[in-house]
């Protein structure tokens, strides 16, 4: 199944912008409160300088990236958790995603409204955070409710309602779940609950040209700190030079990111935050006929990965013939690494390494 990343804030904040920039998806956008209540999904490349260099080297007739699936979810405002605003659809959108993304609003534009009527990122922060934070309390109230609600309680796991009611206390405490240190009964007491809380977060902070030439914006070293407390990952990007880079043609892109002295594009820092976030890496393969990244969990035995591919692979699987691709870049060609002997292979076992070039050896 492929994991996902939702993508959370107020309204006119950016998000379906950066929706559209990471997918191409081209939805409508508005400057204006539109009270919509529909869910957009696509899909984002993930850039990888590495499927580029096999692509010159082998010339093949296909390339393809690794991608995630991007939802773009209504605005929430506050009392989302109570149902207000377009709260229900919202919780139920982003309930099922892998990680989510908060973008957040920084930039002043008097054509564009603010739910909120002021720029206040920690507030706005704050505001959203508080939802999620509230949506599992909820939670938590209706399942404690349930589990009591006969002569005879309903547990899934024997520590369920000990663990609910540690959770419950946390909340209360406003701490997200991901800072609750569970141990291994613990998780498996609550592995058929979804939190909001619990999920990883990228807080991505959509500034205007100006903010991001000086590489200021208000409120930064509050913003820094609350994200580093949360232990959330936290990006500057504007949405509005992002625009402008999609419309160059490929030759000036990399002149106006040195103009803003920046190494990449805002969006692929975006693509590749969420890679990062959800746990995920990339082996490749590469042939004339295509170079493909492959998505799979760090840590992933070599006969598991061999299932992406094919599941006969996986069955007849045999060996892993594995070169990392720092050190095929650094030979200069698969020849030459093959007479430092850089080749390796690989048992069933292995722990694919992102970067790893395989040539899986198989029968059937």
């Amino acid at each position: 199944m492929a994991l996902s990343c939702g993508i959370i804030g107020l309204p006119m904040v950016g998000k379906t912008t950066f929706f559209n920039l990471l997918t191409g998806a081209g939805v409508e956008t508005s400057a204006f409160f539109s009270g919509k209540t529909t869910t957009n999904t696509g899909h984002a490349a993930i850039p990888d300088e590495r499927v580029d260099y096999l692509a010159q080297m082998f010339k093949p007739k296909k390339t393809t990236y690794a991608q995630v699936e991007v939802i773009d979810v209504p605005g929430l405002v506050r009392g989302a958790s109570h149902g207000q605003g377009s709260g229900n659809e919202f919780l139920t959108a982003v309930r099922d995603t892998d990680l989510l993304a908060h973008i957040v609003r920084a930039f002043t534009n008097e054509q564009v409204l603010h739910a909120e009527d002021s720029i206040d990122l920690l507030r706005d922060i704050e505001t959203i955070s508080m939802e999620l934070l509230f949506a599992d309390l909820q939670l938590i109230e209706t399942r404690l409710t349930r589990i009591n609600s006969g002569h005879k309680k309903k547990l899934e796991h024997p520590k369920e309602e000990e663990v609910l009611k540690k959770c419950q206390a946390a909340l209360m405490d406003e701490k997200p779940l991901k800072l609750l240190q569970l141990n291994d009964e613990e998780t498996e007491a609550l592995k058929h609950i979804t939190f909001l809380t619990n999920k990883p977060m990228l807080i991505v902070v959509n500034v205007d040209e100006q903010q991001l030439s000086s590489g200021s914006y208000p409120q930064q070293q509050q913003v820094e700190a609350y994200c580093a407390e949360q232990g959330y990952t936290l990006l500057t990007v504007s949405a509005l030079v992002e625009q402008e880079i999609e419309q160059l043609a490929d030759e000036d892109k990399q002149l106006f990111l040195d103009e803003l002295q920046l190494s990449e594009s805002g969006v692929n820092r975006i693509a590749k935050a969420i890679y990062r976030q959800l746990g995920l890496i990339s082996f490749l393969t590469a042939g004339e006929d295509e170079v493909k990244a492959w998505t799979i969990k760090r840590g992933l035995p070599a006969k598991k990965a061999a299932g992406k591919i094919h599941s006969d692979i996986e069955r007849g699987f045999i060996r892993a013939e594995t070169v990392a691709f720092t050190d095929l870049a650094a030979c200069g060609s698969y020849a030459a690494a093959r007479d430092k002997g850089l080749f390796r292979l690989e048992g069933k076992e292995y722990p694919v390494k992102d970067g790893d070039i395989i040539n899986f050896r198989f029968n059937v």
